[in-house]
């Protein structure tokens, strides 16, 4: 019997959804759709519960001369009706953004797979939780003080100052132990010592752009992109073709993808987006994390979305035969 499908995606994605083939789930409905399953598509604010039940008002999508259509009317239904379900919402991960991870508090795990499941999203900070592997990240800190990031500052010279719930480099500053700003930038960003931020260590290769190292499962890819800064940039800041590049993954890279992996698809974050310079975790994406497809077929000449699906068809199989033992 062929999967239903079901992709949570960003409000912005399904203003654009026709034709974006910048947005990884373009690639992934389309491939869906190509290989007959179901797919339906629906925005966090089409979560709700009702008797103690998750439900969703989705749009069924369909495939159309090579493009992804969507029909307008929607329809509610029980979230575990689906077989499977991609929870891709962009950041930032607000009251909004939580809420509707609260929803899936209310879905059965063991009927319906969930990619990523909303609940480890909610408590997974891509930034924070770079933490949880020591031995692969920048010395870093994670505060509102003002006192303890500038003698972090002063420590290293160079710093990185980041919002812990954003995406796409919004409000990141390289920050150098002789602005004159510093204090200006810091109480601004931690709304006056009240919001913590994460302060990286800066690491010179940043100048050369960081890798994005793609995981499915517990399985690292070996095509990578390399996001490159423009001249006036310190950071990849335009999605952009002349700012990317193909690339390796060196050994260490490899294995410390790998390690990863094998910690985060325990916790159902199966789809996960490493960014990576010198051989350094900077943040661990998995929220809605971009696989750069477009890019990487352009770079390598594959058809990348192929394999990307070999690997999720695989999760969904595992999933079907663990249903299968349990029933």
């Amino acid at each position: 019997m062929q999967k239903n499908i079901l992709f949570i995606i960003d409000d912005i994605e399904l203003k654009y959804f026709e034709f974006n083939d910048l947005v990884t789930n373009f690639w992934l409905i389309k491939e869906f759709l190509k290989r007959d399953y179901t797919v339906s598509i629906a925005i966090k604010s089409d979560l709700y519960t009702e008797n103690q039940k998750a439900y969703v008002l989705s749009k069924k999508s369909y495939l159309k001369e090579e493009n992804i259509f969507y029909e307008k009317e929607r329809t509610k239904k029980l979230i575990n009706d689906f077989d499977v379900v991609f929870f891709r919402p962009d950041p930032p991960v607000d009251i909004n953004y939580i809420n509707a991870c609260y929803v899936f508090d209310y879905v059965d795990k063991n009927k319906t797979l969930l990619i990523n499941d909303p609940t480890e999203v909610k408590n997974f900070n891509e930034k924070f939780h770079i933490n949880y592997f020591p031995e692969f990240v920048p010395e870093n800190i994670v505060t509102s003080s003002l006192e303890t990031i500038i003698n972090f500052i002063e420590k290293h010279k160079e710093a990185i100052l980041k919002p812990l719930n954003n995406c796409f480099g919004n409000s990141v500053y390289y920050m150098k132990n002789t602005d004159k700003n510093l204090v200006t930038i810091i109480t601004n960003m931690t709304d006056k010592g009240k919001t913590p931020v994460m302060v990286q260590k800066y690491l010179p290769e940043a100048k050369d752009g960081d890798k994005r190292v793609l995981i499915i499962g517990e399985n690292v890819l070996d095509e990578c992109i390399q996001k490159l800064p423009p001249d006036n940039n310190f950071k990849f800041a335009i999605h952009s073709d002349k700012y990317f590049k193909g690339c390796q993954l060196t050994q260490n890279e490899k294995f410390m993808a790998e390690k990863i992996a094998q910690t985060l698809s325990k916790k159902g974050l199966f789809l996960v987006g490493l960014d990576v310079i010198s051989e350094k975790v900077i943040e661990i994406n998995v929220t809605s994390p971009c696989y750069f497809i477009r890019e990487i077929n352009q770079h390598y000449g594959i058809n990348f979305e192929n394999k990307i699906m070999m690997h999720l068809e695989k999760l969904i199989e595992n999933h079907s035969k663990r249903q299968t033992v349990c029933l």
